[in-house]
């Protein structure tokens, strides 16, 4: 008896330690691959998300920065008469402040309404650059999670087709059927989650930057309205 035992544990271990061997060596790869289909527009959805969100991140991140020196040269070439170089500073910029101001300072001489006017115009066509395709993060945070479901519903139709053909139910049936099914909807989910973050860290942004156009524009303007100028 002693001696059967000795045998049979060092075997039953032998085979839980390559099962448990076995998978491990599953790689990340294999996972995406039994996702089936599915996994190909979802992996697009992936890559385009990310390409939008670094690229208006970046893009946002430089509009944001600090004007303030701006706006200060701005202000002095203005009281100091020199119209000229203060448009060229804004022109120099090469930043939604920058070209708003210089709109403005173009606009002198005419009343303060039409000043307003012109600053507003170029102020909606900044904001409309920096919110270019930001939208399309919200489009794929709805979509990929319903590309998710598709998935699983095409895994469930894959697990009644095996055991259809093979009149037996059995876990090998129906493993594959439940890979497709798990990997798609954890992936779609993740995607999905991903882009709605991404989608509101990017609006986040893009009001802050609203807010302090508007902040220098309504400064700008006041410097207009000064009794002698």
């Amino acid at each position: 008896m002693i001696l059967l035992q000795d045998t049979v544990l060092p075997d039953t271990v032998a085979r839980a330690t390559q099962a448990v061997q076995t998978a491990q060596d599953l790689r990340f790869i294999d996972l995406l691959i039994k996702g089936g289909w599915v996994m190909i527009p979802l992996g697009i959805l992936l890559f385009l998300g990310l390409v939008i969100f670094i690229e208006r991140y970046l893009t946002i991140r430089k509009a944001a920065k600090d004007e303030a020196n701006l706006l200060v040269q701005v202000k002095q070439h203005i009281l100091s008469g020199n119209l000229d170089s203060a448009t060229a500073i804004c022109r120099n910029s090469n930043s939604p402040l920058g070209r708003m101001l210089q709109k403005g300072l173009l606009r002198i001489g005419r009343p303060i309404k039409d000043i307003e006017g012109a600053i507003e115009n170029i102020g909606k066509l900044e904001v409309s650059k920096l919110e270019k395709n930001v939208s399309i993060l919200g489009i794929v945070a709805g979509i990929a999670p319903m590309l998710g479901f598709v998935g699983t519903i095409a895994g469930v139709i894959r697990i009644f087709y095996n055991i259809a053909q093979t009149d037996n139910i059995s876990m090998g049936l129906i493993a594959d059927g439940l890979y497709q099914k798990m990997i798609t909807s954890a992936a779609g989910l993740m995607i999905g989650i991903l882009a709605y973050i991404g989608y509101h860290i990017l609006n986040i942004m893009v009001d802050r930057v609203i807010l302090k156009l508007e902040t220098d524009a309504v400064e700008f303007i006041d410097l207009l309205e000064q009794p002698g100028r």
